[in-house]
């Protein structure tokens, strides 16, 4: 057997030839998390200086920051060994499947013959995500026989993951010992391989059928309901603007400082019951994802209007079944189509809800401003601290509540939360992967238990180039279960033990032993000074759990 075709070198030019043919598809990041069997990869990765690599000790936490890579943009390779490590990706997989985030995830296995036999760091992974992801494969150990099929392989796991309906794809790689060997000659790159794959590939948009759907839901009461992945802001407003209707725009939406046709109160509007029975509306038209609002999505519920869905995703959202027009195609065309075949309706319907829009932020402002440093403040005022461009990304549980109730986002400030699985892990990790990704600074805000949570997503986060600034709200254990029955109906000691479940960790000092800057402000003026100083550093508010409930009252009642 000549040298280069040994076992290991054929390994080596399998793991080059899979790295290369990504490369050529615009993969820029590989998130690895340390381990032996992934050996060949591994080096075939860190060989290329194309490739940005970002090394976690912790498999999930690796896993979140590859998804957090790929909400920027092309997926990040996301490595591991065999094992539970491989196990520990799981969490991060299925919010990837369920936001349609693009990810390559490459699991090092050992080789049949280890399998089935009590081989140590051996378990069964053959479909190890079960059905979220968009594709698996489990290719066998790499043979020189094989080799031409390599660069297909590699093209169609990208095209998978960065298809209609983007997503995670997962190769089970195994791999023989010795596992260090040296690449030889690649495999030419053929016309299967070379076949450009589009990232976000959409279907066109069908003018008849846009026709048809204008005629239908023309000169009607109606919404325009603007979640993530709504598209272009500005066809949005032209929309709205044609059609005469009130843009209700989630935290995420990218739309909220549309200030003459986005309302950012919805919310707190709609806990009205006057204002929610008179202005319910004749078509809903929703683009992107759902809000977050359980308020908002029960009033459309409720609403029995004619319910339209314009998404990039092929995929099925309509969790309260009253979805009866769905248009699957890029929505900013569709915005501007439909645009273009609406007449104004009622003038004084779009007129209301702007009007008490602006009734409603006033509202906001008088309670928050008699308040110290209470959680709907920090959720206000946190984005206007960020400079342009930045990103923000918001945990699960209260802090994209509070966004999404309060929250001021200005033009230029994007918004990113977990909401596919609606999750509270790897919240921090996934923070740094947007921010290595785009370059930009990037700050979290995060609630105490999502914050130790993800606390192994702080090991080495000083050594990373990345701007992250870390806001924590920290009321000592699970703030969401106040607002719940359980607060009410339950002895205190019954609740604090299965609920509130204060922790008493000193997250300064935890931050602090990361060798992470981190401080505790009490005002407006304090925060506003520390957010706007790059990072990476922790910023901790702190909070108590019952004031929090009063607060959010007193806002209900204003």
């Amino acid at each position: 057997m000549s040298p280069s075709h040994t076992p290991e070198n054929i390994a080596a030019t399998f793991c080059a030839t899979l790295v290369d043919e990504w490369i050529h598809h615009g993969v820029r990041h590989a998130v690895i998390a340390p381990g032996s069997r992934s050996t060949p990869m591994a080096l075939a990765i860190a060989a290329r200086r194309e490739m940005s690599v970002h090394v976690f000790h912790d498999e999930r936490a690796a896993s979140f920051a590859a998804l957090g890579i790929g909400q920027i943009g092309p997926p990040a390779i996301l490595l591991c060994t065999s094992g539970t490590a491989a196990a520990h990706f799981h969490a991060a997989v299925i919010e990837a499947h369920q936001s349609a985030v693009a990810m390559l995830v490459c699991t090092a296995d050992r080789p049949p013959e280890l399998r089935d036999v009590g081989a140590p760091q051996t378990i069964d992974q053959t479909k190890l995500y079960g059905s979220a992801v968009r594709w698996f494969h489990e290719p066998g150990v790499a043979s020189a026989a094989a080799a031409h099929t390599w660069r297909s392989l590699a093209a169609h796991a990208f095209g998978s993951a960065t298809g209609p309906w983007p997503g995670p794809v997962h190769l089970n790689l195994a791999f023989r010992e010795p596992l260090i060997g040296e690449a030889g000659d690649l495999p030419a790159r053929n016309a299967v391989s070379s076949v450009p794959v589009s990232l976000r590939a959409t279907a066109a948009v069908d003018r008849e059928q846009l026709q048809r759907l204008a005629s239908a839901i023309g000169k009607s009461r109606g919404v325009i309901v603007a979640g993530r992945g709504c598209g272009d802001a500005e066809a949005i407003r032209e929309l709205s603007r044609a059609a005469g209707w009130p843009v209700l725009a989630d935290a995420r939406s990218g739309v909220r400082h549309l200030a003459d046709v986005a309302i950012a109160a919805g919310d707190r509007l709609l806990r009205t019951a006057a204002f929610a029975d008179e202005h319910f509306p004749e078509v809903v038209l929703c683009i992107g994802e759902p809000p977050a609002s359980k308020v908002l999505n029960q009033w459309l519920a409720a609403s029995g209007a004619l319910h339209v869905h314009v998404t990039a995703q092929p995929s099925w959202t309509d969790p309260d079944g009253v979805i009866s027009h769905r248009v699957v195609a890029d929505p900013g065309p569709v915005c501007s189509l439909l645009a273009s075949m609406l007449t104004v309706g009622d003038p004084s319907w779009i007129e209301a809800w702007v009007d008490a829009e602006a009734d409603a932020q006033r509202a906001i402002d008088q309670v928050l401003a008699g308040d110290e440093m209470s959680e709907p403040l920090v959720a206000r005022s946190v984005a206007g601290f960020l400079p342009r461009g930045a990103h923000l990304m918001v945990s699960s549980s209260m802090p994209i509540r509070d966004i999404e109730w309060y929250g001021l986002i200005g033009e230029g400030i994007t918004v990113h939360s977990n909401r596919g699985a609606n999750g509270i892990d790897g919240v921090i990790a996934t923070a740094i992967g947007v921010a290595v990704a785009s370059g930009a600074p990037t700050a979290v805000l995060i609630g105490d238990i999502a914050f130790l949570h993800d606390s192994s997503a702080l090991i080495g986060l000083m050594a990373r180039s990345v701007d992250l600034r870390i806001v924590v709200i920290d009321n000592d254990g699970g703030a969401i279960f106040s607002f719940l029955p359980q607060a009410t109906t339950l002895s205190n000691e019954r609740f604090e033990q299965l609920f509130g479940t204060p922790h008493g960790v000193d997250l300064v000092a935890l931050a602090a032993s990361h060798g992470i800057p981190a401080l505790t402000v009490d005002d407006l003026e304090s925060f506003a000074k520390a957010l706007e100083q790059p990072g990476p550093a922790v910023i901790r508010i702190e909070s108590d759990r019952r004031a929090n409930v009063a607060v959010h009252r007193r806002l209900n009642g204003a």
